[in-house]
């Protein structure tokens, strides 16, 4: 495993995760998602870890690909969700978030170093999951933005198991694929999915009941 071996599926993976998070047109942050998360089964491919590989294609593309379209409600729903997604928070309360999240990325960046570093876990020999752990970090600030910033489910959803997929990425670049690391990373995918079907059956009644697709007292003001 090389170190420019494992900067493409690193760099895509956090390509991908801005593309889901990021776009407002549901389905289409759906599919990325999808192709998101096959892109992590070839990463867990890469590491030598073909069961999780085959874990992540099955439980986090396949089964948790199909509970998010659920969600959306375009396999034949009589009320399906509007296919973009209008609702905004005031820019005030945008740009905080964006200030928590990057103070936070430099935080466990210096944690992540600190361990990582000379005398660290990894050791020299291992420096090509360097990658890993820096799309790792970025995945995570990324979906915890999107977790604190989205107001609609479906996106709070995506951007639930994007997080996981960060914190897994990083656990596998301090630790390797070692055995005990892949059984954390197969239960977090069983959480994430049972997470997604819970958070898409609870859209699906929202939206039917009375039109919303936020929880609380969020505002649901247009664009």
């Amino acid at each position: 495993m090389s170190l420019s071996g494992e900067l493409l599926p690193a760099g895509l993976l956090v390509l991908l995760a801005a593309a889901c998070l990021l776009d407002r047109r549901l389905y289409r942050a759906c599919l990325s998602f999808i192709a998101f998360a096959l892109v992590m089964a070839l990463a867990w491919w890469r590491l030598a870890a073909p069961w999780l590989a085959l874990a992540e294609a099955l439980l986090g593309a396949l089964l948790t690909g199909m509970a998010l379209l659920h969600g959306l409600g375009r396999a034949g729903s009589p009320s399906p969700l509007p296919p973009h997604d209008h609702h905004r928070r005031p820019r005030h309360q945008a740009a905080a978030r964006w200030l928590a999240v990057l103070v936070w990325l430099a935080l466990a960046g210096a944690a992540v170093w600190g361990v990582s570093g000379s005398g660290g876990l990894i050791a020299p020999g291992d420096g090509a999951r360097r990658p890993l752990l820096a799309a790792g970090l970025a995945i995570m600030g990324l979906g915890l933005w999107a977790f604190a910033h989205h107001l609609h489910l479906l996106r709070r959803l995506l951007a639930f198991n994007v997080l996981g997929s960060g914190v897994f990425l990083l656990l596998a670049g301090l630790a390797g694929p070692v055995v005990e690391v892949q059984g954390l990373i197969l239960v977090g995918l069983v959480v994430a999915l049972v997470g997604s079907v819970l958070g898409s059956a609870l859209l699906r009644r929202l939206h039917e009941r009375d039109g919303r697709v936020t929880l609380g007292d969020e505002p649901e003001a247009g664009p």
